[in-house]
């Protein structure tokens, strides 16, 4: 029977592509696991253009900015016909 893999095993495959001076992009592009051994398997959902991986230890969502815990979140309403498109 396989062990269940626990967050601590788990890792975030990132992509960090430079926007200018001072300006990065972080985009998630897949996750990895770590073997019993020791060694990784990486499941890719993107390939990075600029052939450089972040591999970072996973994390809850909440955890990774908790300047944003506190601030509102907002959902966008949906459109119906009767809106006017501006």
């Amino acid at each position: 029977m396989e062990e269940q893999t626990t967050k601590k095993e788990m890792k975030v495959i990132w992509t960090v592509v430079d926007r200018g001076p001072g300006k990065q992009f972080w985009t998630r592009i897949g996750v990895g696991f770590i073997n019993r051994d020791g060694s990784i398997n990486v499941r890719l959902d993107a390939i990075p253009l600029n052939g450089t991986l972040q591999v970072r230890d996973w994390q809850e969502p909440q955890d990774r900015r908790p300047d944003l815990q506190e601030a509102p979140r907002f959902r966008a309403k949906p459109l119906s016909s009767a809106d006017p498109l501006v």
